[in-house]
């Protein structure tokens, strides 16, 4: 089933935030303080395994990190704390994002580099192995750890908010209509608000990977529509190494920093579904 990036994004934000604070403020009263908390909780696990089994039906890291991390999100439901436990137990999800990102960086072995190959989808294994020795590029490889040291020390940063502001809101005890009422509150500020420095991070991290890739591809040859396209110009890049080596595509015309800078924010904005 096809969805447009930009429709699948307002869904999450739907289905994934907004509704779940409704069930909180709203639903606490017909159903009750426990099962309006649950209820909350597993909507958005529910939305993320319809997408990933039945709507989109992609499977690769990116689903899966996502689909564990809600499935991670769903468990915890089920563990009733309130007060300083139930403050760890929300921020839990930041703490393992900048684990998976930005500690997998600092050891040498980013995960940005699966996301980057996912991202541009190599259909032919031809395409793949001359994706992956372009990322096999030390300044691509330095813009990957970075890229992930962004995207880790963000998650950790919003942890840590997201860790305070439940500790210092939600004081009611657990299973008490005022405790969902606070919880609702802090939903409202974190689920929307930390999610905005998380998607600037991941933006700026996609685009500076993608600069460092564009600026290894050779300059457009030509009128004709294709000779821009990132394929055409690996291809090209590939057909360099082999005709002359390393030292052929370092004298041959590269993009210059304009077009790079403009190409890998074209594609970083089509990652986020706003081309």
């Amino acid at each position: 089933m096809f969805m447009s990036k930009s429709l699948k994004l307002t869904l999450d934000i739907l289905i994934g935030a907004a509704i779940p604070i409704l069930v909180l403020k709203y639903g606490t009263a017909p159903l009750g303080a426990l099962n309006a908390y649950l209820t909350a909780a597993m909507i958005p696990v529910v939305w993320v395994l319809l997408d990933l089994l039945v709507i989109t039906r992609r499977f690769n890291f990116i689903t899966a990190f996502v689909g564990l991390t809600s499935l991670m999100r769903g468990a915890l439901a089920f563990w009733y704390v309130d007060g300083l436990l139930f403050a760890v137990k929300d921020s839990v999800s930041y703490v393992v994002s900048f684990l998976v990102f930005g500690v997998t960086a600092l050891l040498g072995s980013p995960v940005t580099r699966a996301i980057a190959l996912q991202g541009l989808s190599p259909d032919t294994p031809e395409r793949e192995q001359q994706m992956k020795r372009l990322l096999d590029e030390p300044t691509v490889g330095s813009a990957m750890k970075k890229a992930g040291i962004l995207i880790g020390v963000t998650n950790l940063a919003a942890g840590a908010v997201n860790f305070v502001i439940n500790y210092r809101v939600v004081l009611a005890p657990f299973n008490t209509p005022a405790f969902n009422d606070q919880v609702a509150n802090v939903n409202a500020i974190t689920r929307f608000v930390l999610v905005l420095p998380d998607m600037v991070a991941i933006f700026f991290a996609f685009s500076m990977m993608y600069k460092a890739m564009y600026a290894l591809l050779p300059a457009d040859q030509g009128s004709d529509a294709e000779a821009g396209e990132f394929w055409t110009l690996l291809a090209r890049r590939e057909a360099a190494l082999v005709t002359a080596g390393d030292a052929g595509v370092a004298s041959s015309a590269v993009l210059d920093a304009g077009d790079v800078h403009s190409r890998a924010a074209r594609q970083a904005r089509e990652e986020f579904g706003l081309s």
